[in-house]
């Protein structure tokens, strides 16, 4: 009797534990996420702290992924870049989607649980340089925290989504925004931040996870005055990085270095890994007179996660003068090399090369490109760890078509690591870009300050030549041996703006591309088992995990980021649609609708006219628009601009563009930047795309009549 007596006191007290853990949503702590790279949970951003992106779940597999079929789905009300990965607790989904929106949902059903906007104002979208995107959420004890793109860190309750905090992470008055996700550390939220190409100064922050408070902070670039910060960076910054510095724009600016995605933590070491973006301006004649190494941009930054003290750095790219970032996920794991164990560091940044480094010193193991077509560097020296650059490649004396562009080999979207293959799947990029020193340009406030003259990078003027440049133009999932540092196989996708990656047990590997196809390809060989269309360009990172049994995968839809909206003469033509959260299972039956894009109604041009001058509309278009709509107006993700009713009349035209008619909805005022009659000469050269593209004729890149 007493042995059933107490074997009914466990099962209760189990019960009750169990109870009570349902209670309390998203209870994460550190443990939890250390853990969860060797179980079914997918806790934080990378899954866990070493942010491998590796699950050990094989009830999907390369035997029965066939039989993969959608359990559920939800669509979003936003229509821009989804970048989030979803994070699962205790069977509760938490994820955002474009403008910084917050949503849980039950993970089994999906039944919305909550959710929260945030509301930022449209006009931010201005100062978000590569679209309103935001990449997810970070967890712990009871609460959800979120980035938001004007600068807010908000603590959410788990259980209602209801704030409990906030805290305003940077100057509002500053173009600063935020996309990534954050990261918990020992009590401690921490969040970058964006800008660069505006002209901020980045940071990194910790915050105190239960009450907002500001733990420490460190900066990436010295004081433009010359004097300490009081933080966490003052002591390095005087011993080592303030002497890489030399007058330039960079003291107007703040030099950039925004912290904008990459941080991993090893518990082992306590050492929290952060990656660092690029300059403002690019050009490094105009940002530092062309001297210094200028740290910490592009490097790769080692702290101490309570402190925020120094521990060391590595440079990817000294003097940056190109937009290469150092902000790329930052994997951590242990590989034999040469017979020996070693704890490191893996990552590939926007400059082409696959870096190993020891992640306990930040010492150099190898570096190899994982492209195959890289032009500004032909290695990198393994005695002093710098690229060996190509003469020129810093386009101080004549423009140079460079490969990469500033989209980089490999921008935000993630790789994976699998410990059992011992591959890392890459999802690359081949875009080329001229590089050419604008020399007539200084210092805007406001403005995009990068000190490259985009002119360049107008399309070309004849079909021949076009066609031989987009066909430079691609993007491929690489299988990169990481030890060796070598291919092992290679996924050609039409496009070269893809997704990011998610690699499990089961020999598989997912991937979703710009043309909406969500593939699952064999770990070991490449080749594709399983595919769903998915509607909607895919760019975010699938994840995957369990719940009574049962391995779902998801994964967020809706094209968009800085690859669409920059390049789109080398995209997929879209509309915008609505986001949506796919979660699949084997066996799965249920049915999302088709997405309602309807046809564009006909544009009627042949009676439009402008008194504005084209010549000088194009040269300004390419100054201040393409990065937006797209080299000669050729973008159709963001509006069109040549379909555009605001075209029709000047009237329009300057209510939306001089007196920012659309602010609300991302196109704030250019009044700043741009006088009525700048206006109006950019309406006549769009006018002129406009015309071209209604009688089929390629976009040249030169208005009629400017030979």
């Amino acid at each position: 009797m007493k042995i059933i007596r107490l074997g009914l006191a466990l099962a209760l007290a189990i019960t009750v534990a169990a109870c009570q853990k349902k209670a309390e949503p998203g209870n994460v702590d550190g443990a939890r996420i250390a853990a969860a790279d060797s179980n079914a949970e997918w806790l934080s951003y990378g899954k866990g702290y070493s942010e491998q992106r590796f699950s050990p779940l094989d009830k999907v597999n390369a035997g029965n992924v066939g039989e993969l079929g959608l359990a559920w789905y939800a669509q979003f009300d936003t229509d821009r870049g989804q970048e989030a990965t979803p994070i699962e607790v205790d069977g509760v989904i938490y994820t955002t989607t474009a403008w910084s929106k917050v949503f849980a949902f039950d993970a089994v059903t999906g039944k919305q649980l909550w959710a929260y906007d945030p509301k930022v104002e449209g006009s931010k979208g201005f100062d978000a340089c590569c679209d309103v995107v935001n990449r997810g959420v970070a967890v712990w004890k009871g609460k959800v925290y979120v980035g938001v793109l004007d600068g807010r860190l908000v603590a959410l309750d788990a259980k209602t989504g209801q704030p409990v905090w906030t805290a305003q992470t940077t100057d509002p008055k500053k173009p600063y925004t935020i996309t990534g996700a954050p990261r918990v550390i020992k009590d401690k939220v921490l969040i970058g931040n964006g800008g660069a190409e505006y002209g901020v100064r980045g940071y990194i922050t910790a915050y105190d996870a239960a009450t907002g408070k500001q733990a420490w902070r460190f900066f990436m670039t010295p004081n433009p005055e010359g004097k300490p910060d009081g933080a966490a960076s003052d002591k390095v910054m005087a011993e080592k990085a303030a002497a890489t510095w030399s007058d330039g724009e960079w003291k107007q600016t703040g030099g950039g270095g925004t912290p904008w995605d990459a941080i991993a933590y090893d518990p082992d070491l306590d050492i929290v890994y952060i990656g660092v973006g690029n300059g403002t301006p690019w050009n490094h004649v105009k940002r530092s007179g062309g001297k210094g190494d200028n740290l910490f941009l592009s490097s790769i930054l080692a702290l101490k996660p309570e402190t925020g003290e120094y521990v060391w750095h590595y440079q990817t790219t000294p003097g940056e003068s190109w937009d290469y970032t150092a902000t790329q996920q930052i994997i951590l794991a242990d590989l034999k090399i040469d017979g020996q164990d070693r704890k490191v560091l893996m990552q590939a940044p926007k400059n082409g090369f696959f870096y190993v480094l020891d992640r306990a010193t930040g010492a150099l193991i190898s570096a190899k490109p994982y492209v195959d077509s890289i032009t500004w560097a032909t290695g990198v020296d393994m005695k002093t760890g710098r690229p060996i650059e190509t003469p020129g490649a810093r386009y101080e004396k004549a423009a140079v078509m460079q490969v990469p562009g500033p989209l980089g080999a490999h921008n935000w979207q993630p790789m994976a690591f699998d410990p059992k293959t011992g591959l890392v799947y890459i999802p690359t990029n081949v875009t080329p870009f001229a590089y050419t020193d604008d020399k007539g340009r200084g210092y805007k406030e406001g403005a995009w300050n990068v000190g490259v003259d985009f002119l360049a990078n107008a399309l070309p003027t004849d079909e021949a030549t076009l066609k031989a440049v987009q066909a430079l133009v691609k993007g491929q999932l690489v299988a990169w041996d990481p030890i060796q540092q070598k291919p092992v196989w290679k996924v050609d996708h039409p496009y070269f703006w893809n997704a990011g990656v998610l690699a499990t047990a089961g020999g598989l590997v997912f991937q979703g591309t710009a043309e909406g196809d969500l593939g699952a390809y064999d770990a070991t060989s490449g080749k594709k088992l399983w595919s769903y269309k998915t509607g909607n360009g895919v760019i975010a990172a699938p994840m995957t995990y369990e719940l009574d049994g049962q391995q779902y995968v998801a994964v967020m839809v809706g094209v968009g980021g800085g690859g669409q909206i920059s390049a789109p003469a080398s995209m997929p033509t879209r509309p915008r649609l609505p986001g949506r959260l796919l979660v699949f299972k084997l066996g799965g039956k249920a049915t999302a609708p088709a997405f309602d894009a309807p046809a564009p109604p006909p544009f009627e041009v042949a009676g439009l006219s402008s008194t504005g001058d084209a010549q000088h509309g194009f040269a300004l278009f390419h100054q201040n628009c393409q990065v937006c709509h797209g080299p000669n107006a050729s973008g159709a993700w963001l509006p069109d601009l040549k379909r555009s009713p605001m075209l029709q009349t000047a009237d329009n035209w300057k209510g939306v563009v001089i007196d920012g008619a659309s602010a609300s909805r991302g196109m704030a005022s250019f009044s700043r930047f741009l006088s009525p009659q700048d206006a109006e000469d950019i309406r006549a050269y769009v006018i002129t795309e406009a015309k071209k593209a209604a009688a089929g004729q390629t976009s040249t890149g030169t208005p009629i009549g400017m030979n």
